[in-house]
């Protein structure tokens, strides 16, 4: 019998914000090789090795095929059986509509997880349940993420998804902080290749400049690195804008008929001298002062912050000031500087703008945000009893036990739960609470495009991709089990569902409207862009100001109120400086939060999951490396193995996020073996950004000492 022909598949990996294009090819149902596409205009050919692991992903056996359903053994133990897809959706409509029933329709809760954003049908048709449970308890890992972000976004530019994005191929000075895209290949910044685009800046005569208390692997190409206190990059960013304003370095350019509310920033950043920031950041005035004059001189010059200045307590202060620097020294809007993009689905026409405090957690008062609740009030709104607890929960693509703040409390308060069903492919140390499990389809077996991350890119390109697998009998994609648990929940309500089509459908008709569309010398379409898999290239980008602006009245007001009292609240506070070891995360980049660590080619080599620590600090604690150590908060304590080195400053220690899978109850074989333990048993549900509600994942302050014994599953 004659071999089938081996068949290509063109791909964008779907693991990261890179969204890298690549080449599958398969013989039948098996994958013979996964290659960097040389052809796609945004990664041209460039891949890491997430990208090879699509196959474990497909073939994962420990990933859910058929929905499961929650059951108590003989032994009083609980264990999860599968079921036909009728049962599990009307085990799962029946316990949702029986808790909104019985309590109200805030009883029911919902956890968006962050691999939503990477497969469109889940952000295209969630609203075919929600519609008819329009629940004010909804969450996502946006709040332990990039709240900041939308929230700066939506003030200054009217639009939660205008983010400037930097123009590295045309820059000479980027000032990076909390960010490290050697290893997470970008983040709210879609840049594929990042490492010699880093590299080429700098080879080009430019300057990079890294704030990190960790000397990360992009620090490792900085011109210029510079260790700085945890939750003390407000300080450094103001005094940044102190010094522009008293340097009179302050000239936004072609913007500057369109900046409001000069004066009132010039007021609220005088008492954050370089001087006095010195002392609260540990980096000196003089560095200060050049970080501010070489941001006003560059042609072409970036202030870009992520995950750790946004995971602080002055998160939204810290992406405030990002922008006010790159606003008042004219970078923003140019070429080299920090662009909007026009992505060919322009999600900033057709998705609503956000809101922002309309509504409050029924415990804290926490303020909603697009309709969602900070994440770090889900456990008590589970606990807390009163009119609207959250009786019930739905999760779709998430695992808030490892990712959100005090995931030890989360997961006993899901035991609390009448009912929680999960749409996700794996029992993890979330789902495996869950009455119901809805599996969706693999992702190489449904049709694939970037709706989010487009929105991020350096570069305006657009594709779209079919399936490289057929999907199994009987499986179904995610927005159909959306559809049909909607459908389900409507009908035992007493209502009709609404009818949608099919998400490429919804795309087809997102690029023909959108401004690359029918209309234009483009005339893209679904069709032009299956005729060309790798993509189609849509050009770099361009300054778009003033007409990209949403907000109301078309101008940008630096003066935001909450924000310039939020100044006060800084200068006021006297636990930044308060002594003990400040916790920081770090990312790998074989490692994508949680849900990465069981598939053999990323969980190779040396363990991972360790404490990282400074000579000094050892010395003073007398530890040596391999030493297992106690790592306490106010909240929890973990036991991990030590890890001395210098890339760390003294006073800092670093946990990687997503790990802690030694919880009984999962299906994750392999990640079980490198199990590793949670940061977020760590992290506190009352140390927050105050002005979002988004989590303070870095700067919680622990104490380490040798461990007494460290449990079995944790070595």
């Amino acid at each position: 019998m004659a071999e089938s022909a081996i068949v290509q598949h063109h791909r964008a990996c779907h693991l990261c914000e890179a969204i890298c294009g690549v080449i599958i090819e398969t013989q039948d149902d098996h994958i013979i090789s996964i290659k960097g596409d040389p052809d796609d205009p945004l990664s041209r050919g460039h891949i890491c090795p997430k990208a090879v692991a699509l196959q474990d992903i497909h073939t994962d056996p420990d990933r859910l095929r058929k929905p499961v359903k929650r059951v108590r053994t003989h032994a009083g133990e609980y264990k999860h059986v599968a079921v036909e897809w009728d049962e599990a959706l009307d085990l799962a409509a029946d316990g949702l509509v029986n808790v909104m029933e019985r309590f109200g329709v805030n009883a029911v809760a919902a956890y968006f997880g962050n691999p939503a954003v990477h497969n469109y049908g889940l952000l295209t048709h969630q609203n075919a349940l929600f519609r008819h449970i329009r629940t004010n308890n909804r969450y996502s890992a946006t709040s332990v993420d990039q709240l900041p972000h939308h929230l700066v976004s939506l003030w200054l530019f009217g639009h939660k998804l205008l983010f400037p994005i930097p123009d590295i191929d045309r820059s000479q000075y980027f000032l990076m902080l909390g960010a490290n895209p050697v290893a997470s290949n970008g983040s709210i910044w879609t840049v594929p290749g990042v490492k010699q685009c880093l590299k080429n800046l700098v080879a080009r005569g430019g300057k990079l400049v890294v704030i990190d208390p960790r000397r990360t692997e992009t620090a490792e190409l900085a011109s210029s690195y510079y260790p700085i206190k945890p939750g003390t990059d407000a300080w450094l960013l103001l005094a940044i804008v102190h010094a522009l304003f008293d340097e009179q370095r302050v000239n936004p350019g072609h913007l500057a008929s369109l900046v409001d509310g000069l004066e009132q920033v010039a007021t609220a950043v005088a008492p954050f001298s370089p001087e006095a920031a010195a002392d609260k950041t540990g980096i000196p005035a003089d560095a200060i002062r050049s970080m501010a004059r070489d941001m006003a001189d560059a042609d072409g010059g970036i202030c870009y912050g992520r995950m750790g200045v946004s995971t602080q307590r002055y998160g939204t202060l810290c992406q405030w000031a990002i922008q006010v620097i790159n606003i008042v020294t004219g970078q923003l809007d140019r070429e080299g500087g920090s662009l909007f993009t026009l992505p060919a689905v322009d999600q900033v026409a057709a998705a609503s703008p956000g809101g922002f405090s309309r509504h409050h957690s029924r415990v804290r008062g926490l303020p909603e945000f697009d309709r969602e609740l900070p994440v770090a009030a889900l456990a008590e709104e589970i606990t807390t009893p009163g009119d609207d607890q959250v009786k019930a929960l739905f999760t779709a693509a998430g695992n808030p036990v490892l990712s959100t703040p005090e995931g030890h409390h989360l997961e006993q308060a899901l035991e609390q739960l009448d009912f929680m069903v999960s749409l996700d492919p794996w029992i993890n140390e979330t789902t495996r609470h869950a009455d119901v499990i809805l599996p969706p389809t693999s992702p190489l077996e449904h049709d694939h495009y970037d709706l989010a991350f487009h929105v991020n890119a350096v570069r305006n390109t657009a594709r779209y991709n079919p399936p490289v697998f057929d999907r199994p009998e009987g499986a179904l994609h995610d927005w159909e089990i959306f559809e049909a648990l909607g459908a389900r929940v409507a009908a035992r309500l007493g209502v009709s569902p609404k009818p949608s089509m099919p998400p490429h459908a919804m795309i087809d008709a997102g690029l023909q409207a959108g401004p690359y569309g029918t209309h234009t010398e483009n005339a893209l379409s679904l069709s032009r862009l299956q005729a060309q898999p790798s993509g189609v290239d849509l050009g770099p980008l361009q300054p778009q100001l003033p007409g990209r602006l949403r907000t109301p009245n078309g101008r940008i007001d630096l003066a935001v109120e909450v924000v310039l009292a939020d100044c006060e609240r800084l200068l006021a506070d006297t636990e930044l400086v308060a002594p003990g070891y400040r916790l920081i995360g770090r990312r790998h980049v074989r490692d994508c939060n949680s849900w990465m660590h069981n598939y053999r080619r990323l969980v190779k080599g040396k363990a991972r999951c360790t404490l990282m620590m400074h000579p000094q600090d050892a010395q003073n604690e007398g530890l040596e490396a391999g030493d297992w150590v106690q790592v306490a908060s106010r909240v929890g304590a973990v036991d991990v193995a030590l890890e001395i080195t210098e890339g760390v400053a003294p006073g800092v220690v670093s946990l990687p996020h997503g790990y802690g899978h030694h919880r009984s109850g999962t299906q994750l074989h392999l990640a079980e073996q490198h199990a590793g333990v949670s940061c977020n048993d760590l992290t506190d549900t009352d140390y927050l950004d105050v002005l979002s509600g988004n989590a303070a994942l870095n700067g919680v302050r622990v104490q380490v000492q040798r461990a007494k014994s460290p449990t079995a599953l944790q070595q």
